[in-house]
């Protein structure tokens, strides 16, 4: 299991994960789907809403991304 904080905000690459760059690691996915297919989710409520923090700055709140994963672990 993922250690997610109580409470607070995932980014996107948080959510899904990110492959490793030339000075950057690899971020594991907490749900492994690619970018698009979980923005599809979110349009079709499958996955949870985002919150806009920013004009250019998109997150989700960790108490939606952990119901979200008790779900499909039911």
């Amino acid at each position: 299991m993922h250690s997610l904080p109580e409470t607070g905000y995932l980014r996107i690459w948080q959510v899904i994960g990110k492959p490793a760059t030339g000075n950057a690691p690899a971020i594991p996915a907490i749900i492994p789907v690619s970018k698009s297919t979980f923005w599809a989710g979110v349009r079709s409520g499958n996955y949870p809403k985002p919150v806009k923090l920013g004009p250019r700055i998109t997150a989700w709140r960790v108490e939606d991304i952990r119901a979200l994963i008790e779900r499909d672990a039911a």
